[in-house]
């Protein structure tokens, strides 16, 4: 086995490198291929990603590849591909993970958007502080920002903290756009102090139907007593919109409860109502109701 070793660390005259490049097929050999076409580079990459942990030399061929801002965007895409395949080889990438972290901090601040959103991806997803505290510095200071604020706010809802919970609430009260707005309502589906400022949310007519229908999910979540009082308001409301009716009637014919209802004539009426006069998602969901809590349909 010395021997082979030896033999394998040994380049012909004039080619320094090239059997310890040609060692491995695939990632190896693709990291190595410089002239290569792009889609022959790629095409290594991506068909072999287990090459990638078969040494350390490949595993740092590949790193390089990926952290590389002079090669092509398409190579160091693959290459990011092939690692994160390969990471999914517990046993033969474990000894690596601490490099290939190390790499996809590195790359998470990369000129390059798509890089950076991929690679903040996979850190969040793993929980990573250096990708949390990066994110949410870019919704505090959007000079800051490395991907934009609604992606910022999808990727930190992996690992949500009070401080996340803060952010989010900054968001919405001076939203930078529409989306992030709406992301922001999302994350703060799960935060117990945000239940007044959705149940002001779902009764607001100026505000769109999504962004009412997110808030009536998150009051179900956090408050469902205070989301059945309301739907039955809504629902008695002969001027409110018929997407939020529906969402109403969903909601009380879903988690309703049964005794209540019973005794809730004027609800009962004004559902009865709606199965004759509503529009088409209202007529079908006021039938639901009446078929559930066993009322007659006409």
């Amino acid at each position: 086995m010395a021997t082979k070793s030896k033999a394998a660390k040994s380049p012909k005259p004039g080619k320094a490198g090239s059997a310890a490049k040609s060692s491995a097929p695939g990632a190896s050999s693709a990291a190595a291929s410089e002239a290569k076409q792009i889609d022959d580079r790629v095409a290594g990459l991506v068909e072999s990603p287990l090459d990638a942990c078969a040494s350390d030399e490949n595993l740092q061929a590949v790193l390089d590849i990926l952290r590389n801002r002079n090669e092509p965007v398409e190579v160091r895409l693959a290459a990011l591909q092939s690692l994160q395949a390969a990471s999914f080889s517990v046993n033969a990438f474990e000894s690596s993970r601490g490099d290939y972290t190390l790499a996809l901090r590195q790359v998470a601040e990369d000129p390059n958007p798509e890089l950076r959103q991929r690679v903040l991806g996979l850190l969040a997803r793993e929980k990573d502080g250096f990708a949390q505290k990066k994110l949410l510095a870019g919704l505090k200071n959007p000079e800051k920002a490395l991907v934009p604020p609604e992606k910022a706010l999808q990727l930190l809802s992996y690992d949500v903290h009070a401080e996340t919970y803060a952010a989010a609430r900054a968001i919405v009260s001076n939203p930078p756009n529409a989306m992030a707005r709406r992301e922001a309502l999302r994350l703060l589906a799960a935060d117990a102090t945000s239940a007044p400022m959705f149940e002001k949310i779902l009764r607001d007519k100026d505000e769109r139907a999504e962004i009412r229908q997110i808030a009536a999910s998150a009051l179900q979540a956090l408050k469902p007593a205070k989301l059945q009082a309301h739907a039955r308001e809504l629902l008695l409301d002969t001027s409110e919109y018929e997407d939020i009716q529906a969402t109403s009637l969903t909601a009380v014919t879903q988690f309703g409860d049964g005794a209540a209802i019973a005794a809730d004539q004027e609800l009962v009426k004004c559902v009865d109502r709606l199965s004759e006069s509503g529009g088409s998602k209202v007529k079908q969901g006021a039938r639901r109701f009446l078929s559930k809590y066993g009322f007659t349909t006409k």
